[in-house]
């Protein structure tokens, strides 16, 4: 009876653990979307996000709004958003921070490093979609389109477009994150990765078509990296391996 008793206050402060952990980073979310919102502004963050758009779009064009409140809601929508990417360290701290203290001294050895490291590649991931792969894809995609249609992108449909887009990517750049902890668990030796590597650059195509819209610069601009930091993560994966081994798997 004590026993079941001790399992319940167990269970129960680690729920508390977690609602405080949970709190502590929607705090941490609302302070850099209240700090957006009092500079530069919801307004001029959509127009920074639809400047690759419009300036794949005929000179004079801008894009539209269907609905009534789409010209407040849309903003508002993409502030939240990189609030919620800009505040990413804080998030994966705050899950670092619950679990650090069922982990073993040479487990949190690993943790840290993929916190910081996993935070820096989803940023640099949706980075690149923003920076290489946008106007590509919009000044690809506007050559296509017949001179009878005039092209004026809706914002909401724009929003889902580059949410998706941007998350893709964001996800894509975890490769090397995934094949660290994959070795590292021991669920998938390091020779085995190295074997299956073909099947993965395959992978990374289809992935890659599914995601991204129907065009080979997007496509390509997806898979290529994928590949690359499957590449990395191969690298990686020894020294991480070595650099987090117990005591007794040492000796």
């Amino acid at each position: 009876m004590t026993e079941q008793a001790g399992g319940e206050e167990t269970f129960i402060s680690h729920l508390v653990e977690l609602r405080d952990r949970l709190v502590k980073a929607s705090i941490g979310i609302a302070i850099v979307c209240a700090g957006l919102f009092a500079w530069p502004g919801p307004s001029h963050i959509y127009d920074i996000l639809a400047a690759p758009m419009i300036a794949a779009l005929p000179a004079g064009s801008k894009m539209i709004a269907t609905g009534v409140i789409a010209p407040f809601l849309v903003p508002m929508k993409v502030t939240l958003l990189l609030a919620f990417i800009l505040a990413l360290p804080w998030v994966f701290y705050q899950a670092w921070a619950f679990v650090a203290p069922g982990l073993y001294a040479h487990e949190k050895r690993l943790v840290l490093p993929l916190v910081i490291s996993s935070s820096l590649l989803f940023i640099a991931g949706v980075a690149f979609c923003y920076f290489f792969v946008f106007g590509r894809v919009f000044h690809f995609i506007g050559e296509f389109a017949p001179e009878s249609i005039s092209v004026t992108p809706d914002i909401e449909n724009y929003l889902d477009f580059v949410m998706s887009m941007c998350l893709a990517f964001g996800a894509s750049f975890e490769v090397p994150v995934v094949v660290v902890i994959l070795a590292r668990m021991g669920v998938v030796s390091i020779e085995k990765l190295k074997s299956i590597r073909s099947y993965v650059i395959v992978g990374a195509f289809v992935i890659s078509a599914i995601v991204t819209p129907p065009d080979v610069v997007s496509q390509l601009a997806l898979a290529i990296p994928m590949c690359l930091l499957y590449e990395l993560g191969l690298l990686l994966a020894p020294i991480f391996v070595r650099a987090t081994r117990a005591p007794e798997e040492t000796a």
